[in-house]
């Protein structure tokens, strides 16, 4: 009874201390006290820890055979080892994270904006009627001694985009240690900068392909880069956050719906296509902006939608698919510009894999079928040790090593896939916007974890 007491009164004095400072727990965490319920969930999982630990030294103490120490020893040090690594993951996740520093001769400048496609009912929307609105990140060239502070990875509410977890946050590195290599509303370079329109995958936003967009930037073009409302986990719109609808984010759709989608995501892409005309009216962007001919890519499901806003888009100068599986009437149509596809180890995006099941079967002959229906060049590359998240800025962000080990990402280093990827896409951007023959597409072979694929 006495051990029982004990424990009650840890938990008891937990919870005064924990609301008296939720302010510096809820930031050490990473977990936004941004409503009540917030507050109780941490108080009570807090309490409930120092009630055990309370409870597990109080009748380790009070136990006097060997026996009944030891029993009460193991559970002990199981909780010290929990707790302990709780510690380490809390602090390591704070400690500042650079992205790796963009390649090109240019300095990197940051803008926001939000446009609305008022020829659009949004289909994804918790209510009918709602025109299509996106919000759009633009990554821009800049002087290179630009200066000012870097931007944030994730300004204001775009810090909610966590993955799940009971505590949202605890097991990766805080996006307020990421630091970014641009800044915000820099002036641009002089210079006119050719267009690309970056689509993320499916629940992902703009934030996380900040690397490829400022290495993209740095080398001389504007990145306007998309987060598809209702689709992504996050987006932030007016200040507020939005997430994503059963509509916008089915957990499982067969090809028919995958088209419907497909259809959204590539009016999305069009649109932010010819919206970005307004940029070059821009008091930062005026004189600027090139968008004769837009280059697309796309991660996972963005990278099908780079191809088929690329075969509707009679301008397009060509489109990236990252890693992702294809869908909708470029598979049988085939692209009339250049296209590459970047493919993880073993992708059957790449239409060469080992297929193990009938999705992969599916995948992989739906890529053979746009190759051998389209009448411009096209490049396929394995990359080694990459996984399908290898392509996103969680190749270089800390994941504690649980959620880590579920994680798409494979045994590369982070920050070597991403130089290997952007290379691969800045030269591929530069042979079809630019005319600059490329030697990697013509064969030369820097890296030896990538298999050109025939």
């Amino acid at each position: 009874m006495p051990v029982l007491l004990a424990a009650l009164y840890g938990a008891a004095v937990s919870v005064p201390v924990t609301i008296a400072f939720r302010e510096g727990i809820g930031s050490l965490l990473d977990y936004p006290l941004n409503t009540l319920g917030d507050i109780s969930r941490l108080t009570a999982v807090l309490a409930g820890i120092v009630a055990l630990v309370t409870l597990l030294v109080q009748a380790f103490r009070t136990r006097r055979r060997l026996i009944s120490q030891i029993l009460v020893a193991l559970p002990l040090a199981l909780v010290v080892l929990v707790v302990g690594y709780l510690g380490a993951v809390s602090v390591r996740r704070v400690l500042p994270q650079d992205l790796p520093e963009p390649t090109g001769a240019y300095g990197v400048g940051r803008m926001f904006r939000e446009w609305i496609d008022t020829s659009r009912t949004d289909p994804f929307a918790p209510r009918m009627g709602l025109p299509r609105e996106l919000s759009v990140w633009i990554w821009y060239p800049a002087q290179r001694d630009v200066g000012g502070p870097r931007a944030p990875y994730t300004p204001g509410q775009w810090e909610r985009q966590h993955i799940p977890t009971p505590l949202p946050g605890l097991g990766e590195g805080s996006f307020a240690a990421v630091r970014t290599r641009a800044v915000d509303e820099a002036d641009a370079a002089p210079g006119r900068f050719p267009l690309i329109v970056l689509m993320p995958g499916m629940g992902l936003n703009a934030p996380v392909f900040s690397t490829l967009a400022q290495d993209l930037a740095s080398h001389g073009y504007l990145v306007a880069s998309l987060t598809p409302t209702y689709s992504a986990n996050v987006s932030v719109l007016h200040g507020r956050v939005v997430t994503s609808t059963p509509s916008g984010k089915p957990d499982d759709f067969d090809e028919a719906h995958a088209v419907r989608l497909l259809d959204v995501w590539t009016a999305d892409a069009r649109f932010v296509a010819t919206r970005a005309a307004e940029l070059d009216r821009d008091p930062r962007l005026a004189g600027h902006v090139d968008i004769g001919h837009p280059l697309y890519i796309g991660h996972s499901f963005g990278g099908a939608t780079a191809f088929q806003a690329c075969r509707d888009d009679l301008s397009c100068a060509g489109a990236v698919d990252l890693d992702g599986a294809l869908h909708g009437s470029v598979v049988r149509d085939g692209l009339r510009a250049p296209a590459m596809i970047l493919g993880g180890d073993n992708s059957c995006v790449t239409g060469i894999c080992q297929a193990s099941d009938a999705d992969n079967v599916t995948m992989r002959d739906m890529t053979r079928s746009l190759v051998a229906a389209s009448t411009d060049s096209f490049w396929r590359y394995e990359i080694a040790g990459t996984g399908h998240f290898n392509f996103t800025d969680y190749a270089v962000i800390y994941l504690a090593a649980p959620i880590r080990a579920v994680f798409p990402l494979e045994s590369i280093d982070g920050a070597r896939g991403l130089r290997i990827q952007d290379d691969y896409v800045i030269q591929f951007a530069d042979q079809a916007l630019r005319r600059r023959a490329s030697p990697l597409l013509a064969g030369a072979h820097p890296y030896p974890e990538v298999r050109a694929l025939r």
